[in-house]
This record gives C-alpha cells, sequence and structure tokens, in this order.
C-alpha cells in the first residue's frame, strides 16, 4: 500500500528490487549441478535385477540430497551424441552397450570429456560367452582389465583397503572398512602393471579366506584384487559391486544382501559421482 505514496516510493523500488534477486538467487540454487543418465540391462541374472531394483530408488535419492538429477533407461539406443549431450555423467549400472554405434558414440563421449561411472557386471567380458570380449578400446584401454578371469562365490563381505586418498572419491573413506555383500571378480590383466590405471580400492588380506564355495577355486585364500580404478585419461570410475546375495538355494528368489545398505560404501560412490560431475579427471 505504501508503494502510492510518494515519498514511499524508492522504498517501493528497493523492495521490489530485492525481491526479484532473491527470486534469482533461489531460482539459481535450484538448478542442478549436473545430469546423470543410467543405462541398464535388468535381465537374466536375479542377483543383478534385485541390484538393479534397489539402484534405481538409491540414485534418484541421493540426487534429491545432492542437488543433480537421475534418469534412467532400458534403451540402449539412446545411447547416442544427440541423447548423451543433454548428460554430464553416463552410468552403465549392469552390462555394456552392443551394437556398434553405440560403441562408438560412448567413446566419443569420454573422449570429448563426459565422465562415467560403472558397476560390477559393466566391465564383464569373456570368449566364448553371451558377453565376448570383441570391444578392444574398452575393454584393454579404457578399464584396462581385459577378460573376466574368475570370481567368488556365494556373494560374500570383503574388507576393502583405500590405496588412493587423494581421489575425490575416496578422500572421506576410512583406511579400511568392510563392504556390503558382493561377488567379487578378478581379471584377466594385472592393473598394477597399466600406467594409465589408478587402483583407489583393493581386498583388503584380512579377507582371506574370501567366499564359500561350493567349489574350491570360488574361495580365495591369496592374491592381489583391485575393487574400484580410475583411468587418468578420462573421467571414469570402475567399482566392483553390483551383485546382491540371493536364495537360490531355497528357491525363493528372496534378496539376502542389498548392496547399497552401507554406509561407508555408499560415501564412496556419492563422493564419486560429485566428482565426475563437477570435476576434472
Amino acid at each position: 500500500m505504501f508503494c502510492f505514496l510518494r515519498k514511499a516510493l524508492p522504498l517501493c523500488l528497493f523492495a521490489i528490487f530485492l525481491t526479484g534477486l532473491l527470486q534469482t538467487a533461489d531460482a539459481q540454487s535450484k538448478k542442478p549441478k549436473f545430469k546423470v543418465i543410467a543405462f541398464y540391462t535388468g535381465k537374466n541374472d536375479q542377483a543383478h535385477i534385485s541390484y538393479m531394483h534397489e539402484a534405481n530408488k538409491f540414485f534418484p535419492k541421493i540426487a534429491a540430497e545432492n542437488n543433480f538429477t537421475y534418469d534412467s533407461t532400458t534403451d540402449w539406443s539412446k545411447l547416442n551424441a544427440k541423447f548423451l549431450s543433454d548428460y554430464q555423467v553416463v552410468l552403465f549400472l549392469d552390462t555394456r552397450p552392443e551394437a556398434p554405434e553405440q560403441r562408438a558414440a560412448f567413446q566419443q563421449y569420454m573422449e570429448n570429456g563426459g565422465a562415467w561411472m560403472g558397476f560390477h557386471f559393466a566391465a564383464f567380458a569373456l570368449t566364448p560367452s553371451a558377453f565376448n570380449q570383441d570391444w578392444d578400446w574398452y575393454h584393454e584401454k579404457f578399464l584396462g582389465s581385459g577378460q573376466y578371469a574368475s570370481n567368488t562365490w556365494r556373494p560374500t563381505s570383503a574388507v576393502l583397503r583405500v590405496e588412493d586418498r587423494k581421489n575425490p572419491a575416496t578422500k572421506n573413506l576410512p583406511e579400511t572398512f568392510k563392504a556390503s555383500p558382493n561377488e567379487w571378480y578378478r581379471w584377466e590383466h594385472d592393473l598394477r602393471k597399466n600406467p594409465d590405471i589408478k587402483i583407489l580400492l583393493s581386498i583388503d588380506s584380512t579377507s582371506f579366506p574370501l567366499g564359500t564355495g561350493p567349489k574350491k577355486h570360488e574361495i580365495w585364500h591369496s592374491g592381489y584384487y583391485p575393487v574400484v580404478w580410475t583411468n587418468k585419461n578420462y573421467k571414469m570410475l570402475y567399482l566392483n559391486m553390483g551383485h546382491n546375495d540371493i536364495d537360490y538355494e531355497g528357491k525363493t528368489n528372496k534378496t539376502l544382501s542389498y548392496t547399497f545398505d552401507n554406509e561407508i560404501q555408499n560415501k564412496l560412490v556419492i563422493d564419486g559421482l560429485l566428482w565426475l560431475g563437477t570435476g576434472k579427471k
């Protein structure tokens, strides 16, 4: 009402100006820091399907808490330059693209400064299998791991050791911590010998014996096993987590463990994602 009084006009104009500034600041504060798109398949293995449902509840929750957006799709044909141009981070929750044009688009995206986080089966390749090693850039150069070599069974917890505390993904982690139950992978190549690869976490020796079998080769008694690493030439993180324990024996297919039911491990995922979305390689 005071705006109609001549003497109060300057005060009125200032109030309007201040309101505009506050509204602008509020709009800017709500603008997402970055956008994430997750690709997944979610078929065949019940352990991966269980993890997939869990991931698609976990990531929207942390997106809301940390001011970024999260979208997910099973349509791998969207892995093209036009679609990816709207996102700063790509997740492979389980598998990898198979079509040559999708693979080419992803490689171009990464070489042009895009960011990626991959989980567990996203690095799997074994010839012969349904996922042959027929993508050298991805498995040999980008991941550096080559083909899958073996795994532990059943899914069990492991004590993980942080090997590099300088990376933003690991800076808030303790020296060692107990991970969620998982099927742990061994790889064809020794990542320690690759100058482009920086190993961030590995399985600590206190974890051995790791696995319960019943087959003897499914139980690890010694050795060196990287779990999380980055390639220095790209903005990327690979995490070997992403395989829930399932009641196969009882034939209920009930989930017995959850990947994201671990506060410390979640800190690794969240800090890693925030680094990929806003930081540099």
